[in-house]
């Protein structure tokens, strides 16, 4: 989903067009409170990634604020924020991205160069919640469990993980069952992939 906070009509509606001209699905909103209104419906990481469109100069609340806002929560990895702006300069632009901010784009900005880069942020997003998904999958295994799938990933075979943690191997194979299932993989080589 791509988010595009810009309080000119004119410039949203064009950028929502450009965006579905690649399939890209679209939010738009008039200023940064109205986008803060509705972000906490995006709890969770879209599937398809979220990238968000921000003008520097709006009344009420910049976008350098709401920039800041987002920074703040840690969501600028699982939202990447592109500048949009028509009264930027270097050191404005050098600052957002020293920030955090995916990329920085003055109007009038190329069409494609910029959809090619909300394609990416969009796909940095997909990778960012990937990664927050198996930590979160990580985060749901006992203390004990940690310890088996470290030695699973160490290549030991359930009698040699029984051997070094004192556990029955029968322990071990419960453990290892409940480590698969937690993270939803049926392999030690699926579950090596997940966590390389």
């Amino acid at each position: 989903m791509l988010h595009i906070v810009d309080d000119e009509e004119v410039i949203r509606d064009s950028l929502e067009w450009l965006a579905q001209s690649r399939s890209i699905s679209v939010a738009t909103y008039d200023s940064g409170a109205a986008f803060l209104a509705v972000l906490d419906k995006f709890s969770s990481f879209d599937p398809q990634g979220e990238c968000v469109l921000l003008d520097v100069r709006m009344p009420d609340m910049s976008g350098a604020a709401l920039f800041d806002l987002l920074t703040t929560r840690g969501l600028t990895q699982r939202m990447p924020v592109i500048f949009l702006t028509g009264h930027g300069d270097v050191p404005m632009a050098v600052d957002t991205l020293k920030r955090g901010a995916f990329d920085f784009f003055e109007k009038p900005f190329n069409d494609n160069t910029l959809m090619d880069r909300v394609e990416e942020a969009l796909a940095a997003s997909r990778e960012a919640g990937a990664i927050a998904k198996v930590h979160d999958r990580l985060a749901t295994l006992s203390a004990r469990e940690r310890e088996v799938l470290d030695l699973i990933l160490a290549g030991k075979m359930n009698k040699v993980i029984a051997d070094e943690l004192g556990i029955s191997m029968r322990t071990v194979e419960v453990h290892r069952a409940h480590i698969f299932d937690k993270m939803n993989v049926k392999t030690a080589v699926e579950l090596a992939r997940l966590l390389k």
